[in-house]
């Protein structure tokens, strides 16, 4: 067994253990069908990462759950009021990042909170783009350059 699927395996299963609630994790091919049967898709990467190329759903969201620091990543103070400000706990929701690591912190923390039908997306990002599943770019701000694709 891989060092990183050890440590996934050891994350996991604290998350599961600290939050009293288990975390349930879907496929893309899954995602996909919860998210054509009405969920709506949680995108919890950085608004830089969403511009550039994000999961094609009818209705998409993006709160970042970290965000990038000269110091690298930090978790967003905010995270979870924008997210009540924005979903009541018995929405149905499928959450996903790049790769499904910090989807599945976020999603975890709003177990915790009281949300009941949340879904971590496993492999985010990557594993949607893999699949040759519809993706779609945002229009750059006036005078902001937007690259496909980079650093998925």
């Amino acid at each position: 067994m891989g060092v990183s699927l050890t440590v996934s395996f050891f994350l996991l299963l604290f998350i599961n253990l600290s939050t009293g609630s288990q975390v349930v994790t879907v496929d893309v091919t899954e995602a996909k069908q919860l998210l054509q049967s009405g969920h709506v898709y949680v995108d919890v990467r950085t608004v830089e990462e969403f511009r550039k190329g994000h999961v094609e759903a009818e209705k998409i969201i993006n709160i970042p759950y970290m965000f990038s620091t000269p110091e690298g990543m930090v978790k967003n103070p905010e995270f979870l009021k924008e997210f009540s400000s924005a979903f009541k706990e018995e929405d149905r929701l499928v959450v996903g990042c790049k790769s499904g690591v910090r989807s599945l912190s976020a999603t975890a923390d709003l177990l915790k909170m009281g949300f009941k039908d949340v879904r971590n997306l496993g492999g985010g990002y990557i594993a949607w783009v893999d699949n040759g599943f519809g993706t779609k770019m945002e229009k750059p701000a006036r005078g902001e350059e937007v690259k496909p694709n980079e650093e998925l």
